[in-house]
């Protein structure tokens, strides 16, 4: 069974801390909407911080730095897990992210993270996810 979770005004790094724990717990995700997902904070600032983190290391030997809004979101999760061991891969391979909600999830009941939920903000600065992609380059 695959738990739906509808990333729409959910803090990413929260919602990422929270989906990792879960799946290293051996619960299948799928994260619909995650464009809508946000990052706090000054706007300039947060999409300076993401184009440095694109254009450091070289074409050929990288880091390489995902453009997608549904693979940025995956390269924060695998951030929060211990990826290059067993337990780590197996995790993030029940992980899935989409960008907007797809055939198969459209009469799904989608779960909401009230622990990384918008309302957390005491300012009204964030940026979405959507937005930090399209600034990358992206055309999804």
């Amino acid at each position: 069974m695959v738990t739906v979770i509808d990333a729409e005004g959910l803090l990413l790094g929260r919602m990422a801390s929270i989906v990792a724990q879960r799946a290293l717990a051996g619960e299948e995700i799928a994260i619909v909407n995650v464009e809508k997902a946000i990052v706090s904070g000054n706007k300039a600032q947060v999409l300076a911080n993401y184009t440095t983190k694109r254009e450091r290391g070289s074409r050929e030997g990288g880091p390489f730095f995902p453009r997608r809004p549904d693979h940025i979101v995956k390269r924060t999760i695998r951030g929060m897990l211990p990826y290059k061991r067993e337990r780590g891969i197996a995790a993030f391979k029940r992980i899935k992210t989409y960008v907007g909600v797809p055939t198969e999830f459209v009469g799904m009941e989608a779960e909401s993270l009230a622990e990384a939920h918008i309302d957390r903000l005491s300012s009204p600065r964030y940026v979405t996810v959507g937005a930090i992609s399209t600034n990358l380059g992206a055309k999804y």
